[in-house]
């Protein structure tokens, strides 16, 4: 931090506030959450008063301070926004009133938006109890010492940081369009190539294929799971035998078609890849083997991602909501899914594969910008921005 900036301890410049309210039964609350990673607050639940169990809730006011005494190790500080205005928060989120004459609002909420302040407030955390560890008390946050330079310049630090901040999310905006222009060429070569194509049922072209393991109790075990929305596989922790217990396991093959039963209708379909090869999923994981000569597995990956295919595989997934809705084996081997010559399909994945690694160089990029923000901060509140 700059050597001519004074260092105050935060109780110089905040002041706690409470508003509380006795809980109304008739009246409807607004009750505000507090975001990690110092996103801001969010209006968590509305709920009438006759839902509340606490007997008084507490007012928050635009402008005010705001932290999650539970979740500060996360992040959670806020500044109150004209939209937080008049909800309100539990016991667990202090208020504090800024004093402006020393402190502008925006500088405070970029102090605290730092991996480092995090770190700071985890180190300062205690508890007894699984459920009040890492609680920050606020006798601890308004010790903590912060650079405070005049306010002309908190606000020129604020102001260029906002500025770049806005060049970098404008660049994340780019990355978003590529991506969206990439899938948007994706789709309307699927629809082309679809011209003259056969239905079939899936039992037909990718039938459902299990090879179950035979748990041995003192090996480990590499599970794999799926991301919703299309995101992939990703590769889970491994686990002992004994820690699987009675669970049915499976093996999983290169190129085999993954369905998450579960959450087969919000997009949970995927590909494995090659470093997948030997990995195990539950019995929650269906497998299917597309027949060479007839079907490519991310072609009828890429078809089930589709608007209609996802409305084929929430057909096919009785039930009321979320969990509740389970993808049938039956149902999703009576699936029927176009099938395009195969020379398209394989044409179609070379061009998939081509594009892939367009997004790839680009996802590279995202992780770069994703690091530049916090090395902005850092040499802002050192003085060096």
């Amino acid at each position: 931090m700059s050597n001519d900036w004074p260092v105050v301890a935060l109780h110089e410049i905040l002041q706690p506030v409470s508003r509380p309210e006795s809980v109304d039964p008739s009246k409807t609350y607004h009750i505000l959450g507090a975001h990690w990673y110092a996103e801001g607050l969010y209006i968590k639940d509305t709920k009438a008063g006759s839902s509340i169990q606490a007997n008084k809730v507490y007012r928050v006011e635009q402008g005010d301070f705001v932290y999650n005494r539970l979740f500060a190790w996360k992040g959670s500080f806020a500044v109150a926004v004209a939209q937080n205005h008049d909800c309100y928060v539990s016991n667990e989120f202090p208020t504090f009133a800024i004093n402006q004459q020393q402190a502008d609002a925006h500088y405070l909420w970029r102090y605290f938006s730092r991996t480092s302040a995090w770190e700071e407030a985890l180190g300062l955390s205690t508890g007894g109890t699984p459920t009040s560890r890492n609680r920050l008390k606020e006798e601890k946050l308004l010790a903590i010492q912060i650079p405070l330079p005049p306010l002309d310049e908190q606000r020129r630090i604020v102001a260029r940081i906002d500025e770049l901040a806005a060049k970098i999310e404008e660049a994340r905006g780019l990355r978003r369009e590529v991506e969206k222009d990439t899938y948007s060429l994706l789709l309307g070569e699927y629809h082309r190539i679809l011209k003259e194509a056969d239905e079939l049922p899936m039992s037909k072209v990718a039938p459902l294929v299990r090879r179950p393991v035979d748990i041995q109790l003192s090996q480990k075990y590499y599970e794999l799971g799926i991301r919703s929305f299309g995101k992939g596989t990703f590769h889970k922790p491994p686990v002992t035998g004994t820690e699987l217990g009675t669970k049915r396991i499976f093996k999983i093959e290169e190129n085999d078609l993954l369905f998450n039963i579960v959450f087969a209708w919000e997009g949970a379909v995927a590909v494995a890849k090659r470093e997948d090869y030997g990995r195990v999923g539950s019995h929650r994981f269906l497998t299917c083997v597309p027949i060479e000569g007839i079907a490519t597995s991310s072609f009828l990956c890429f078809h089930f991602l589709t608007e209609r295919g996802l409305e084929q595989l929430l057909n096919a997934s009785p039930g009321s909501a979320g969990r509740n809705r389970t993808l049938g084996i039956q149902a999703l081997e009576n699936i029927t899914v176009p099938i395009p010559s195969y020379e398209k399909q394989t044409w179609f994945e070379k061009l998939q594969k081509n594009l892939n690694q367009v997004n790839q160089i680009h996802s590279s990029s995202e992780i770069e910008i994703a690091s530049i923000l916090p090395s902005i901060l850092d040499q802002a509140f050192k003085g060096e921005l």
